[in-house]
């Protein structure tokens, strides 16, 4: 039997947030389809939990070898992916993001003739394996002949990398990640058909973050039900479904074994950040943030995510560094009474993340 509160206690498992983790960042990151890279710190951090290691600097390592990459490759927004996946995505998904550009051109002054003097320029600043900076690359773009002021630079930059030219790859000295071309970092990208790829991405969402519903995977990836449907019907049969309350949901066959093994660390305390796909990775969040708390995670909606603590696969506090150094303490704003066991485990456990 499978309740609804399960469903939390499912994900942990699938998620890698409990259990016997991914061996190296990338694993953990190709296990999950794609991350929330929005607040690159945050995104280390999740990505971290997840590995044998927890450590952050395992994370910015493969970034720097090239084994995961941040980009735009579905719903416009940024997402750490294994690099060689990106290809498929910006092909799948990342292109329904460009739905409507036109309007936002109009917005900003800009044009498609501006756009492609905008590549042509940084294909040539970043020739022969270069590397580069944002503000570096506006600079050369400015230098160029296209107006960057505003925000017609950012969009720049995202439209070149929606559109495969550039990626964010290696970090430099300061942790800063640059730019590189795509072709150059990734010179060997799994190279998907519409149909194959829509059906790994049913497969890896379903076994990395089920049980979910097709919903949550079309809010997920930004795209139709449709597409969803076709990749789903696709690899079923690798899936196990399960109903709870009258909505089915889909996952990993393995998911309640796992679950089963780590039961004891899956009812107690974990200590999320802001953006951490047990949050971002569902339409639906009821199943583990009920709904009259939901605006505490994001205030007045404004898409920034809060940190969590969950505890027994539910979201109970948001949470927050405050100060700096030895002096940093943990500032936990509870849903409701925090029982004192709860409330006795956040310090401890912000002391130990990564």
């Amino acid at each position: 039997m499978t309740t609804l509160r399960d469903i939390g206690l499912l994900r942990l498992a699938a998620l890698r947030l409990v259990g016997p983790p991914e061996p190296t960042a990338a694993d953990a990151v190709r296990r999950l389809g794609a991350v929330q890279g929005q607040d690159y710190p945050g995104a280390l951090l999740s990505v971290a939990l997840r590995t044998a290691g927890r450590r952050r600097t395992d994370v910015e390592a493969a970034l720097d070898a090239g084994q995961v990459v941040r980009s735009w490759p579905m719903r416009g927004t940024l997402h750490l992916v294994a690099a060689e996946d990106l290809r498929w995505f910006l092909d799948t998904v990342g292109v329904r993001a460009l739905n409507g550009i036109g309007k936002r051109w109009e917005y900003l002054g800009l044009d498609e003739p501006q756009a492609e003097r905008a590549r042509e320029v940084v294909v040539e600043a970043l020739a022969d394996g270069g590397r580069a900076s944002r503000a570096d690359l506006l600079t050369a773009i400015g230098a160029g002949g296209v107006d960057v002021s505003g925000q017609r630079g950012y969009h720049l930059l995202w439209y070149l990398s929606q559109t495969g030219t550039l990626v964010l790859g290696p970090t430099d000295g300061a942790g800063e990640q640059q730019f590189v071309r795509l072709d150059d970092w990734i010179p060997e990208p799994c190279r998907l058909d519409r149909d194959e790829a829509l059906a790994e991405l049913a497969l890896r969402f379903f076994t990395g973050h089920g049980p979910a519903t097709l919903q949550d995977l079309a809010r997920w990836a930004g795209t139709t039900l449709r597409d969803v449907r076709a990749g789903v019907a696709t690899v079923r049969d690798r899936l196990e479904a399960v109903t709870v309350e009258g909505t089915e949901y889909l996952m990993d066959p393995s998911t309640p074994d796992r679950l089963a093994a780590a039961r004891t660390e899956a009812e107690g305390v974990l200590l999320l950040p802001g953006f951490d796909e047990f949050v971002l990775g569902y339409g639906d969040r009821t199943a583990v943030v009920p709904a009259e708390f939901a605006d505490r995670i994001v205030p007045g909606k404004n898409g920034m995510f809060r940190a969590t603590v969950v505890h027994g696969g539910q979201v109970v506090a948001v949470w927050r560094w405050n100060g700096r150094g030895q002096k940093r303490t943990v500032d936990v704003e509870p849903f409701t009474e925090l029982t004192p066991e709860v409330a006795a485990a956040v310090p401890a456990l912000a002391a130990d993340l990564p």
